[in-house]
């Protein structure tokens, strides 16, 4: 099936889905520790923002008012599978827990032709039942060099974000606008890239174990991973794939792996860090989705790993920042920074920090990370009202994809 053909399919069903009558639940409610040094001043944290959420009382968004309460939450939720094989348990997250989104995760090189083949079988789970017809969001991690999901016959081999950034940011565009076309003719929508973590220097990048240390990082100054992580993101869009620009506030200055280690902690970025730069950069550019570190960020919270953090993605993210797009969290399944609350306690801290998106890779955890949310949102006006905002910005998102 060809990217043109995909797309014309997801933009008519997300045309019926939005004049859908209320139905159901649908109807209006009752009232790490561092080692490179720095020159940044120490700042205050943002002060705990106001709720954002709409009023408890206040009419559901109307990107989801044809949705029942379980399909409005299965929206906030993105599971995944490999891209060799729509596994079982992740067809039975979209059927049973109406899951609205899958990312494909590990690594294949079976091509794009087998991949378009999967993503097929996990689009044909999309129903009334399941997601109420909103069409699936499916996305991957395609950085380059180490961090390349997909491979084989019709994809490239990517090299680096360190190669990448060498290349002048026109020549970068253009090659990520092809590498961007082939993760469309995969049936791919959604790239959990590019990275845009400053790593303070060369003779630092060794100790930084989730950046640096496998080359992810566009180059050694806020300014130079602005200028080439934003010409990637340009050429995914380009080329009709979403961007995703990550890991906020960053991750450049730790010494430890938030997906192998536990209490990552970064002591020196502050709320005003010039290492914020890229991420400023890429708002102002019109950047869609923004990803969430889970490193606890001591000198604006250090109550809290960051896609926990009121503070942080509400206070410093949305309200300072102006970011009003997707945030998705980094993989909140399998991380060990995590490991210290059940899976039903980071969905729902997240999406109470001011989330959209919860990634859990492992579909095993869905049932009780949507039991969790779903029971809440029950039980709580003001949550729900959050889980509908967080929902209607997923499922415009998905609108605007399909429109493009």
């Amino acid at each position: 099936m060809s990217a043109t053909l995909v797309t014309r399919r997801l933009a008519l069903a997300l045309a019926a889905v939005f004049v859908l009558p209320a139905c159901g639940e649908s109807a209006p409610r009752p009232a790490a520790e561092a080692s490179a040094t720095t020159t940044t001043p120490a700042t205050s944290a943002p002060s705990e923002p106001s709720p954002s959420a709409p009023s408890p009382s206040a009419p559901r968004p109307p990107a989801v008012t044809g949705l029942t309460l379980p399909q409005v939450v299965g929206q906030v939720f993105m599971t995944g599978t490999s891209p060799s094989d729509a596994e079982s348990a992740t067809l039975d997250s979209i059927r049973d827990h109406h899951v609205g989104n899958v990312m494909l995760r590990g690594r294949s090189d079976d091509g794009v032709a087998t991949t378009a083949r999967v993503v097929r079988t996990l689009r044909d789970e999309v129903g009334s039942d399941s997601t109420g017809s909103v069409p699936l969001l499916v996305a991957t991690d395609q950085e380059g060099d180490q961090v390349q999901v997909l491979r084989g016959r019709g994809f490239t081999d990517l090299p680096s974000a360190v190669s990448q950034g060498g290349w002048s940011a026109a020549t970068l565009r253009s090659r990520a606008t092809t590498w961007g076309r082939e993760l469309r003719a995969a049936g791919v929508d959604l790239n959990l890239a590019p990275v845009l973590d400053t790593v303070p220097s060369a003779a630092f990048a060794p100790k930084n174990a989730p950046i640096g240390a496998f080359d992810r990082q566009y180059g050694f100054t806020p300014q130079a991973v602005s200028s080439k992580g934003l010409a990637f993101l340009g050429g995914m869009e380009d080329a009709g794939v979403i961007g995703t620009v990550k890991h906020f506030p960053g991750l450049g200055r730790v010494t430890a792996n938030t997906d192998t280690s536990d209490d990552v902690h970064d002591s020196q970025t502050t709320a005003t860090d010039p290492y914020l730069r890229p991420f400023e950069d890429a708002i102002a550019a019109g950047a869609r989705v923004v990803m969430m570190a889970t490193a606890t960020f001591d000198r604006i919270d250090p109550h809290e790993p960051a896609a926990f953090s009121r503070p942080i993605v509400t206070g410093l993210l949305r309200e300072r920042m102006g970011f009003d797009g997707v945030v998705v969290s980094d993989d909140l399944s399998a991380a060990q920074q995590v490991k210290d609350r059940t899976p039903a306690e980071r969905a729902v801290d997240f999406l109470r920090a001011g989330g959209d998106l919860v990634l859990a890779i492992d579909p095993a955890q869905m049932p009780e990370m949507t039991a969790a949310v779903l029971a809440r949102a029950r039980q709580d006006p003001a949550f729900r009202a959050r889980v509908e905002e967080a929902a209607a910005r997923v499922v415009a998102l998905k609108r605007d994809h399909a429109a493009r």
